[in-house]
């Protein structure tokens, strides 16, 4: 069973950047995708952002367009959510996945890492 392990998160003021990192415990094959999700207190879980493994094809939520870039290294088997200009709604939870690109539904998740972006 793949695991997967976010890290990067932490509390940064408005207009700050963080990074964070998703680690795959096995080599992740070609016809995989990466996303980034996140859940805000109250609020259900939201896609933010994804990245195809092989051809590197990126999708992102309307909210994080032109603030946010994933990139994915396959050597190191770990996609990554660059955040800049950050906003106090960007505050949540964000947790990594994996899935086949030929399922709808994510198949493995991260435990999470909580972001929080104060005012």
């Amino acid at each position: 069973q793949v695991q997967l392990l976010e890290s990067g998160g932490g509390l940064v003021q408005a207009g700050g950047s963080l990074r964070l990192s998703c680690a795959a415990s096995e080599r992740t094959f070609s016809s995989y995708a990466m996303g980034w999700f996140r859940q805000a207190p109250g609020k259900e879980r939201e896609f933010v952002a994804s990245i195809t493994w092989s051809g590197g094809r990126t999708n992102y939520a309307d909210s994080v367009k032109g603030r946010f870039t994933i990139s994915r290294d396959r050597a190191k088997n770990t996609v990554y959510l660059q955040m800049n200009s950050l906003k106090p709604e960007d505050t949540a939870v964000y947790f990594c996945a994996l899935k086949r690109v030929t399922v709808r539904n994510y198949e493995y998740w991260g435990q999470g890492t909580q972001v929080t972006v104060s005012s």
